[in-house]
């Protein structure tokens, strides 16, 4: 039971690790703890174009239900601002069968896979003793693999284990900043237009938003997510994610007129936002939900995952072949993700953190200063849920700037 990587969590973030690990010339070992790949779904499912790619995936019928291409935000006063990014921007997938794919390929490239095989324990590697001597640099990972105790040793591993890192907590390892309670149904919803999401930012979701995302014409997941704190200085008195996502479908007009009643699926999840200041440390690494590389904005986390993922399994393989998976050596994953999103993680928490502030009255007069057909031209041209800077930064230099700046005040010089 020894390998060069080990992979806990078989999610997408996972696969691709492993895959980009056993590319790399590493003997891999990638376990999961449920008995299926993709179940139970903690996701909505709403992966952007650009998420796909970076899995290295084509749009499939086997996993795409929908097609996306913008979204409509509801001001609490109802009112609407309509954006159409003209084209496919999002596919709404099964997730089951989306992880299962990435899982196929990892194991076409010669990934081991063991299922029903949970990690609950380990034991960092100690390089040296305190004359400087080798000692033992495998870490030895504790896992009950159909129940009965065993242990795997590797030289490297990677932590893929979603927001309740175990792996993380084993290795002592700091978790992210923040994690965002959240709740979905799936149910019967007649969208207006199931090529549209619909976003509901405000009191409905406080510091977060709450979405419709279309399945098909009848049938939609509703959900919210929120920062606990903000929820409960809202003065509510059950601040609950299931209390404000059932007060959301009976009190809310727009959706009320919409929802038939009933589920058909329901999830309970976390939203893991602000990476730890290192997400390495000797013989481990942590990537994804587990290193809180999820964007603050959207709360979409496979694109930003993928991208560091391909850079873990990388990372994981060279370390482990030259022998030397020290936190200095693995150091140059945590270096080379935060190259390619740190920057962008870091304005989406600002923009997270001021959306989340803002009261009904003022993302009233938000959405109607942006609701022009020059702003939403401009929206349509450079609107990128992966990296939302983009678009502010073309705003700003429009000659809209004036109108923005009023309804933005001072935060748009904070960003940059």
């Amino acid at each position: 039971m020894k390998y060069d990587v080990v992979v806990v969590g078989a999610g997408p973030v996972g696969s691709t690790a492993a895959r980009y690990a056993a590319l790399n010339g590493a003997k891999v070992l990638m376990i999961e703890e449920h008995a299926f790949i993709g179940s139970p779904v903690s996701c909505t499912g709403l992966l952007s174009t650009r998420a796909v790619a970076e899995c290295e995936l084509k749009p499939s019928d086997e996993f795409v239900f929908n097609s996306v291409r913008g979204a409509f935000v509801y001001a609490p006063d109802g009112q609407c601002l309509p954006i159409d990014g003209k084209q496919t921007k999002a596919y709404v997938v099964s997730r089951k069968n989306f992880d299962r794919a990435l899982a196929v390929r990892a194991v076409e490239e010669g990934v081991e896979l063991s299922l029903r095989t949970r990690a609950v324990g380990l034991e960092k590697p100690n390089p040296e003793n305190e004359t400087g001597e080798q000692q033992d640099s495998q870490v030895k990972l504790r896992v009950l693999k159909n129940g009965k105790p065993e242990t795997v040793f590797a030289s490297v591993v990677i932590g893929a284990d979603g927001v309740k890192s175990r792996i993380a907590s084993y290795a002592g390892m700091e978790k992210p900043a923040r994690v965002l309670p959240g709740i979905q149904i799936e149910a019967p919803y007649a969208s207006d237009d199931s090529d549209f999401v619909e976003l509901f930012p405000g009191s409905s979701a406080p510091g977060f938003f709450a979405w419709t995302v279309p399945v098909n014409e009848k049938i939609s997941r509703i959900a919210l997510a929120l920062e606990p704190g903000l929820a409960w200085k809202s003065g509510q008195k059950d601040c609950s994610p299931l209390s404000y996502l059932e007060k959301f479908l009976h009190f809310n007009p727009h959706v009320k007129a919409r929802y038939s009643g009933g589920m058909l699926d329901f999830v309970v999840g976390g939203i893991p936002i602000g990476p730890p200041e290192k997400t390495v440390a000797d013989g481990i690494l942590l990537v994804g939900d587990a290193a809180g590389q999820t964007k603050p904005t959207s709360g979409g986390g496979i694109y930003t995952g993928a991208f560091a993922a391909k850079i873990a399994g990388k990372v994981a393989a060279q370390a482990a072949l030259e022998g030397d998976t020290s936190a200095k050596r693995l150091s140059e994953y945590d270096q080379l993700w935060r190259k390619g999103l740190g920057r962008e993680l870091e304005i989406g928490m600002k923009i997270h953190d001021y959306i989340g502030k803002l009261e009904d009255r003022q993302f009233n007069e938000l959405i109607g200063s942006l609701n022009t057909p020059s702003i939403l031209d401009t929206i349509t041209e450079y609107g990128d849920m992966d990296n939302p800077s983009i678009l502010i930064r073309k705003l700003m230099l429009s000659g809209n700037s004036f109108r923005l700046m009023k309804a933005f005040g001072t935060f748009i010089k904070t960003l940059f």
